[in-house]
């Protein structure tokens, strides 16, 4: 695949914004943990080669266990994620795959287990690695070995 635009460089005020992003969502409550869990399955789902490689990456740096990575996009299947991770998850499934919605046990699931504050957090979270993932396949961006 041959790599696209650099956006970065077409659209440097854009760019600039997407991190400005990225800055506060360093200042949430969301833990490294969670952020790679959401990076993480936002990725799989949406298939984004580049953001799969470096969140699995950095996630594992984190101290994210290769056995959880593995099987997050079968999540429901396993007792490897807390309740907490399990509302975290079906909330970036149904914010990712949004043409479903979100439903209210989705919701009011993610909203006891978390609370408001970090629900809001994890979709602002949610909603940027989605638009990480679409920049990165639109401009076809290669992954590092």
């Amino acid at each position: 695949m041959t790599p696209r635009l650099n956006l970065e460089k077409t659209a440097p005020d854009a760019y600039k914004a997407m991190y400005g992003l990225g800055k506060y969502l360093g200042t949430t409550q969301l833990t490294p943990t969670q952020t790679h869990l959401i990076e993480i399955r936002a990725s799989q789902l949406n298939g984004c080669a580049f953001c799969l490689n470096m969140h699995t990456r950095a996630a594992r740096q984190h101290g994210e266990t290769e056995q959880r990575i593995y099987v997050l996009n079968a999540w429901r299947e396993t007792t490897l994620f807390t309740a907490e991770e399990q509302a975290l998850l079906a909330l970036t499934e149904e914010v990712t795959l949004i043409q479903h919605g979100v439903s209210d046990a989705t919701y009011q699931q993610a909203v006891a287990a978390l609370g408001e504050t970090l629900v809001a957090q994890a979709i602002i979270m949610i909603v940027t690695i989605n638009a990480w993932n679409r920049i990165a396949i639109a401009t076809h961006l290669p992954i590092a070995a």
